[in-house]
């Protein structure tokens, strides 16, 4: 996600659906370079794996999978428990398997994404997060913009202080997101990059604010891609046991680059729904279904009502 979306710039959180026929329009002078090093690919997951295997070392007294399940068990006694947003970045840590789709439209377009940008998320230790996010397939309708996967990336999330309802109930975190360099068109991007975050939340009662400031750092090309900064609110209320309602405020202020000088803005409403077993315990796995619609507030956007669905696997 350039992300046009969340949980990453302005170009999509979750890579973004951006045609080539879209941008063109807006940018014609932007042009996709479809190679990338192998070894600038395989070096962060190589990373993301051994400092997963190396939390598994001292695993002596319990199970592989007993220990999996524990994490967000143990991350209860020492953060909140609201629920994580669409889009935005969370300032918990969370361990869940996330299946979304989206389907926006594109410059008279309707694009679908499968996957949006999410993948599986684990906790190590008491204080950090990886996000594995493989690559999103894009359905996009149009003759003159194929069909196809569109790019990896990873995230390392640490929690810096954080408390539970007993303890100050709020949660500061900070995100570094990288997403990979494009072998082909579909996020519009020549060049890898990188989204730094910095996340907090505070819950009063059954209410939640949840706020993350960031940015889109391309590794290179910036008078091609330019960069952003990123402001995201989301105001969440716990309605009942099994349902959260939420309203996310998503801001993307443009620097250099095409879109130099514009700001885009997106209000979505949200809701989730918890399912769980009669017989569920804290350390078993349950499902979360949630949707929401992302509508622009500003006159420039480069995408607009866009509908998601996700499945959440909490384990």
């Amino acid at each position: 996600m350039i992300r046009f979306r969340r949980k990453i710039p302005f170009l999509r959180q979750n890579c973004s659906h951006l045609c080539v026929e879209s941008l063109a329009k807006t940018a014609p002078s932007l042009t996709i370079d479809s190679t990338v090093k192998p070894l600038n690919s395989i070096l962060p997951w190589a990373a993301a794996f051994a400092l997963v295997c190396s939390s598994l070392a001292g695993w002596a007294q319990q199970s592989f999978y007993q220990q999996i399940r524990l994490h967000n068990v143990s991350m209860a006694d020492v953060q909140p428990t609201w629920m994580t947003p669409l889009f935005q970045s969370d300032a918990r840590l969370g361990q869940a398997l996330r299946i979304s789709v989206s389907n926006s439209t594109m410059a008279g377009n309707h694009v679908l994404e499968y996957g949006n940008g999410h993948g599986i998320s684990m906790i190590i230790g008491r204080r950090i997060q990886v996000d594995l996010n493989p690559p999103s397939f894009f359905r996009n309708h149009s003759s003159s913009a194929p069909d196809g996967f569109g790019n990896a990336s990873t995230q390392v999330k640490y929690r810096i202080v954080s408390g539970n309802a007993e303890h100050g109930n709020f949660a500061v975190s900070a995100v570094l997101y990288h997403a990979f360099a494009p072998r082909i068109h579909q996020n519009v991007l020549e060049t890898s990059y990188y989204a730094p975050y910095i996340n907090v939340g505070k819950g009063i009662g059954r209410f939640a604010i949840i706020s993350s400031v960031g940015g889109f750092l391309p590794t290179g090309k910036i008078n091609l891609q330019g960069r952003a900064v990123e402001w995201n609110t989301t105001a969440q209320f716990h309605t009942t046991a099994h349902t959260w309602f939420d309203i996310e405020n998503e801001t993307a202020f443009f620097h250099a680059g095409p879109f130099d000088g514009k700001t885009q803005s997106f209000i979505t409403p949200a809701a989730y729904v918890s399912i769980r077993r009669k017989s569920w315990k804290p350390e078993h796995a349950y499902l979360v279904l949630a949707a929401g619609k992302q509508v622009a507030m500003t006159r420039f956007s480069l995408w607009n009502h866009n509908v998601v669905t996700e499945m959440r696997v909490t384990f």
